[in-house]
């Protein structure tokens, strides 16, 4: 009998003592899509389940979650259709069971749905326009609201020089295409975008969308380049030798100045060349023409003779001189 007693004393125990009480319940949100997870509270059974009610404070009433009434360890709950109405607000309860034991129920902090939910990036693609840089860009659907206009929102970009490190940010209305303009022509630009609004400051910048501002010269207009120029040098060069060589050609064919007039002065005046002692040999008069041979502009005219009997006489002279 005493037996009997003992073993349904601990029956009674069993089934009065509650399940662990399940902890970190929480709503988390992106794009208005909402998400409530929670962990099982400590030495919970295998075989417990969990359900979620959520309670709008306009109707102040709990209502289950028909989708989330028998969750097991590590499931989250889907709450995007129980929370419908952005701008109120809401909180989210949970409970464990199993056979005839249950646990108290856990509450999540308050939930807005229009000021908590984290905006994702906008699709975004970036080319160039010369000195600008082209943006297209389109948010991705939010659900229960039309258009970002709703949200009364604007973009945020940060933009940098890809060069140097040179950045700066702008803050503009959403439009689906954006042109950011007074840029550097052909340098390479890297652009981020955030969503912002008046109701949410929770928002995921996207990654860094890259483009040159016009397209950069490729590698085979640097090669011409480079040919084009070395060729302008080489051409350069050559004329400039060539004038040098018909210049000193010129000038060696040149009689000299001094002596043609020394002799023209001699002759001008009616005398006699004048002496050149230890200055001009013979041997130079010889070479450079006797007075007679290079004045000959000035004596009468005389007939006509060969080149060979001009020679003769101007040799004749020299002797004489000499």
């Amino acid at each position: 009998m005493g037996s009997w007693m003992l073993l349904l004393l601990h029956f009674h125990l069993v089934l009065c003592v509650p399940l662990p009480v399940p902890s970190n319940v929480s709503i988390s949100s992106f794009n208005m899509e909402h998400t409530l997870s929670f962990l099982p509270g400590p030495e919970t059974p295998s075989s417990t389940r969990f359900k979620v009610e959520v309670l709008r404070f306009r109707k102040k009433s709990w209502r289950e979650v028909a989708d989330c009434s028998k969750l097991t360890a590590g499931q989250t709950c889907n709450l995007t259709r129980a929370i419908r109405d952005p701008f109120d607000y809401y909180q989210a309860r949970v409970r464990a069971f199993a056979a005839n034991r249950t646990s108290n129920w856990t509450v999540s902090e308050q939930f807005q749905p229009l000021s908590d939910t984290v905006l994702g990036p906008p699709d975004v693609s970036v080319s160039g326009c010369g000195n600008c840089l082209l943006l297209h860009l389109r948010v991705p659907p939010i659900r229960g609201l039309q258009q970002l206009q709703d949200f009364h929102g604007e973009l945020v970009f940060h933009v940098r020089r890809t060069r140097d490190g040179a950045q700066f940010g702008l803050n503009l209305q959403y439009e689906e295409e954006i042109v950011i303009t007074y840029l550097e022509p052909g340098v390479e630009y890297c652009v981020t975008v955030a969503v912002k609004t008046l109701f949410n400051s929770h928002s995921v910048t996207s990654k860094p969308h890259c483009a040159f501002t016009s397209p950069p010269p490729s590698s085979s207009l640097y090669v011409v380049y480079g040919l084009l120029g070395a060729f302008s040098a080489l051409g350069f060069l050559l004329l400039g030798l060539v004038v040098y060589c018909i210049q000193l050609g010129v000038k060696r064919r040149r009689p000299p100045g001094a002596l043609s007039y020394l002799l023209l002065q001699g002759l001008d005046h009616g005398g006699a060349p004048p002496e050149l002692s230890g200055q001009i040999s013979a041997m130079q008069l010889h070479k450079e023409g006797s007075v007679d041979c290079l004045l000959t502009a000035h004596r009468p005219v005389q007939p006509l003779r060969s080149s060979s009997e001009e020679e003769e006489d101007c040799g004749q002279s020299l002797t004489s001189d000499v």
